[in-house]
C-alpha cells in the first residue's frame, strides 16, 4: 500500500533545553486512520503541525506521498490537506456554505459548484440543508464541529489532520461526532492523522494508535495490542483500566443497561454476565 505520510528521524526543539520531538520514525499508509495518543505536552500536536508546515522541524525528513516536504509548494500543500481543530475557526462573517467551500473559492471553483459541494458535505456530516444559510453564531457547539469536519473534506483531500476536534463538546455529542467520523472514513477512505489525549476516543476511532511520551514514540499498534502486549511500563500505566474497559463492546453494555432500567438485572447479575 502507498505511504501517505512518512516521518524519518524527525527531531524538534524550541530551545536547547526544550526537546519537543526526538527521533520520530512513523509511516502512515494511504487510507489509514492513525491516532496520536498521549498526555498534554507530549509533542503530538507539534508532530501533526509539521505535516502542513505550520511548524518546521530541526532534523530528519518528512515525506508526503513520497515527496519531501521541502519539495512541495507550501500553499498548494496546505490547500490539499484537510485540517480540523478543536476551536473550529469558522469565519464569523461568512455563512456555513461559504465556510465549508472557502478552500474551493481559493482554488477558483465556480460559485454553483461550491454551493453544490457544500450541500453534499452538510448531508454527509449529518446536518440539514437549512443550516447552510446560517452564520456560525447561530450554531450549537456540535453543529460547529460538524461544519469544521465538512470544511476539512471540501477539497476532497487525500490527507486530513485533526487536532482534538471534538474536545469542546459534551460527551453525548462527542460520541455522535466520533460515530459520524468513523462512517465518513469508511465511506471515503481518506488518510486521517488524529490527535487526542482521550484513550476511549483513540480506541474508538483509530485503525492504529501511536502512543507518544515526552517527544518519543513509545509504542504503536491496535488497541488490543497496546492493552494486552504493552512493551513499556508507561504504556501499561497510561492505558490502565480505562484502556482495558474501552475494549468492551459498547453494544453489550448498552443492552445490559436497558435491562437494568427495566428491572430485569441487578448488580450481581451484571457481574455474572461479564465473567
Amino acid at each position: 500500500m502507498a505511504v501517505a505520510i512518512e516521518f524519518e528521524h524527525i527531531s524538534k526543539s524550541y530551545t536547547s533545553d526544550e526537546v519537543v520531538l526526538s527521533d520520530i520514525n512513523l509511516r502512515v499508509e494511504q487510507g489509514e486512520f492513525v491516532v496520536l495518543l498521549g498526555q498534554s505536552g507530549c509533542g503530538k500536536t507539534t508532530l501533526l503541525k509539521l505535516v502542513n508546515k505550520l511548524l518546521d522541524f530541526d532534523t530528519g525528513y518528512l515525506r508526503i506521498h513520497g515527496k519531501k516536504l521541502s519539495e512541495w509548494n507550501i500553499e498548494k500543500l496546505r490547500r490539499s490537506i484537510g485540517y480540523a481543530i478543536q476551536q473550529v475557526g469558522l469565519f464569523p462573517h461568512m455563512r456555513v456554505w461559504e465556510n465549508i467551500s472557502y478552500v474551493l473559492r481559493l482554488q477558483g471553483i465556480a460559485l454553483a459548484q461550491r454551493k453544490e459541494r457544500a450541500a453534499e458535505l452538510i448531508e454527509l456530516v449529518g446536518l440539514k440543508n437549512e443550516v447552510l444559510m446560517r452564520y456560525p453564531a447561530q450554531l450549537s457547539g456540535g453543529q460547529k464541529q460538524r461544519v469544521g469536519v465538512a470544511r476539512a473534506l471540501a477539497a476532497d483531500p487525500s490527507i486530513i489532520l485533526m487536532d482534538e476536534p471534538f474536545g469542546a463538546v459534551d460527551e453525548q455529542t462527542r460520541t455522535q461526532l466520533q460515530d459520524q467520523l468513523k462512517s465518513i472514513h469508511q465511506k471515503l477512505g481518506q488518510t486521517i492523522l488524529f490527535v487526542t489525549h482521550d484513550i476511549h476516543e483513540a480506541f474508538r476511532l483509530g485503525t492504529r494508535i501511536v502512543i507518544i511520551h515526552e517527544g518519543r514514540i513509545i509504542q504503536e499498534g491496535t488497541a488490543e495490542e497496546l492493552v494486552f502486549r504493552p512493551n513499556d511500563s508507561f504504556v501499561s500505566s497510561f492505558l490502565g483500566l480505562k484502556g482495558f474497559t474501552s475494549l468492551i463492546d459498547e453494544r453489550v453494555l448498552s443492552s445490559m443497561y436497558e435491562r437494568v432500567q427495566k428491572g430485569e438485572l441487578d448488580m450481581d447479575a451484571c457481574l455474572e454476565l461479564l465473567q
